[in-house]
């Protein structure tokens, strides 16, 4: 049977072929600590990390590549983000109702553990936020503002640069989650300055899993509180952690397997260029919705296609629970998704699907081909006909 992976909002497979020469040649070959050593192997592996960040730097405008501090996950630099700040009893924080639990769950516990207030910023029925709503969101004067570049359920794309601007208007600190838009959308730091912006290594980025980044707008760096103490392979007279970038926030080694990877990844989306995949993105996911409009009972969820949505994509089938619609389609029609919440309870009560058990997400790549799509357009047809005949 045909194998079609389709969530690729959860991590994107495959990675480019370079990915994997990369992850392979460094544990054949090279088994150097990054930061550690002088030996030619070591210094090897460190530059191919100062690579990554210096693709990181061009992909999003230019900024100093010190400036990108690498990580284990996204959620691992969400937690050092948020965690980090000097949030105190009666700070208030907005937030989206699009945010994944890796923003959620850490906000929790910061409003039981130092007493912050929590704002929350309603999505509309198409799982997208307005521009007025956050505007509403952050009169009183908040300390932070968090959101999401793009929604993991709904595929909505916000107006960052809009909401930027109106927290900047409000004296608030502002945090990026671009877990789902980097390496896809376009998007440049210097004209989005947002204070601190962190994406997953894993997903459009196209790296190995077990890496993310965290970027740090010039100055953060004397406000946030590094979570993670230890060797760094510089300063090590010194029995404070260091203060300068990028090794305030590296503590103990870094994955360096996984971010040759990350590095290789980078270079293959510089050479494709953010512009071209995002336009690939935007031609695959207007057929893909297109043709589901013609399906009976399908029910689509999201904004229509479009410059303000990505290539995820969430739908459902009345009466069956989506889990079982993924199991069908895997099973049936070899093609791979994602069932249930994705994390994000918040989008899908927006949305009226939390009461039954969240949708089935198709996410698209940039491997993800017309064929694929055509393929896929017939497989829901002949299920949603099955479906009928019951």
């Amino acid at each position: 049977m045909r194998r079609l992976y389709l969530d690729n909002a959860a991590t994107t497979f495959p990675k480019p072929e370079p990915v994997y020469a990369a992850v392979d040649n460094y544990q054949r070959q090279s088994g150097g600590a990054v930061g550690r050593g002088s030996t030619a192997r070591a210094l090897a592996a460190s530059r191919v990390v100062e690579r990554a960040r210096a693709s990181l730097a061009r992909l999003l405008g230019q900024v100093p590549s010190e400036r990108f501090v690498f990580g284990y996950s996204g959620t691992d630099l969400l937690n050092q983000a948020l965690q980090g700040l000097p949030l105190q009893s009666g700070d208030r924080v907005v937030y989206t109702a699009l945010e994944h639990n890796s923003v959620l769950r850490p906000l929790h516990q910061l409003r039981v553990e130092r007493g912050i207030e929590l704002i929350e910023v309603p999505a509309t029925p198409q799982g997208t936020v307005t521009v007025d709503a956050f505007r509403a969101a952050l009169a009183g004067g908040p300390r932070l503002a968090v959101f999401s570049h793009a929604s993991n359920v709904s595929g909505a794309l916000l107006p960052v640069h809009d909401l930027t601007e109106l927290c900047r208007q409000a004296g608030a600190w502002t945090l990026l989650d671009a877990c789902q838009s980097a390496g896809q959308v376009p998007c440049s730091l210097r004209d989005c300055p947002v204070d601190l912006w962190v994406a997953s290594g894993h997903k459009h980025l196209l790296g190995p899993l077990g890496t993310g980044v965290l970027y740090l707008r010039e100055g953060m760096e004397a406000i946030l509180r590094p979570l993670r103490l230890g060797g760094t392979g510089s300063h090590s007279e010194s029995e404070q952690q260091p203060e300068t970038l990028p090794h305030k926030y590296e503590a103990g080694n870094l994955n360096a397997p996984g971010l040759h990877g990350l590095a290789a990844a980078l270079d293959w989306i510089g050479e494709q260029s953010v512009e071209q995949l995002w336009r690939h993105d935007q031609e695959r996911t207007a057929q893909l919705l297109n043709g589901l409009e013609g399906i009976p009972q399908l029910v689509l969820h999201g904004p229509p296609a479009g410059p303000d949505r990505l290539g995820v994509i969430s739908l459902s089938f009345p009466g069956l629970d989506p889990q079982e619609m993924a199991t069908i389609l895997d099973q049936s029609f070899g093609i791979e998704t994602r069932a249930g919440l994705h994390c994000s309870p918040r989008a899908h009560q927006a949305l009226g699907t939390l009461s039954a058990g969240g949708t089935v997400r198709l996410s698209l790549s940039p491997f993800t081909t017309a064929d694929d799509i055509t393929h896929v357009l017939a497989s829901l047809q002949e299920f949603a006909t099955g479906m009928a005949s019951l």
